[in-house]
């Protein structure tokens, strides 16, 4: 493994894990039975205080599909695009049977709901649901989040008032939007 904190519990009998050497795991986080982890060519961190239902699917990468003449069964020239980091934030629960694709980050203290697939990253503090997964809200108001971070993180590492009023007028924008 690239890194591994403590408090980690894996379940590798029971799991597929290929990229090892792609994969962070921060302090007490829980991987659960049955969990597939693709990290090969591109890497998967996952922060502090994460817990995971049981059965998610991480894959940091994909298979080529634009070469003519030669099959989606193996990966031909891969091209750097077709592999990203995913990126899991601290206090974050994953809900069972999860699927998260390349190109996601998880914002810290999110949910995301049982089921979901999650093809682009999430805002900080927001609740995720469904295929695609979309913010459907916030775990928290602003002054709670701005509370919860006082009691849990260091002052050079919270969010400020104004970072979570951007975070918070950007999400309602886009859902509006749809």
């Amino acid at each position: 493994m690239k890194q591994c904190g403590k408090n980690v519990s894996l379940h590798p009998s029971s799991s597929v894990y290929f990229g090892l050497n792609n994969l962070s795991l921060g302090n007490n986080v829980s991987i659960p039975r049955f969990s597939h982890i693709f990290c090969t060519d591109a890497p998967l961190t996952i922060g502090n205080n994460v817990i995971f239902g049981p059965a998610p699917t991480i894959v940091t990468d994909n298979h080529r599909i634009d070469v003519i003449g030669k099959p989606i069964f193996r990966s031909y020239d891969k091209l750097s695009e077709n592999d990203a980091p995913v990126i899991i934030k601290d206090d974050v629960w994953v809900g069972a049977h999860v699927t998260i694709l390349k190109e996601v980050i998880i914002g810290r203290g999110s949910v995301i709901a049982a089921g979901s697939v999650v093809n682009k990253p999430t805002p900080p503090y927001s609740i995720n649901v469904g295929i695609p997964a979309k913010t459907i809200k916030f775990r928290f108001t602003i002054d709670e989040i701005l509370e919860h971070e006082r009691i849990l993180y260091p002052e050079n590492e919270r969010y400020t008032r104004e970072e979570l009023e951007k975070i918070f007028a950007e999400t309602k924008l886009k859902n509006s939007s749809k």
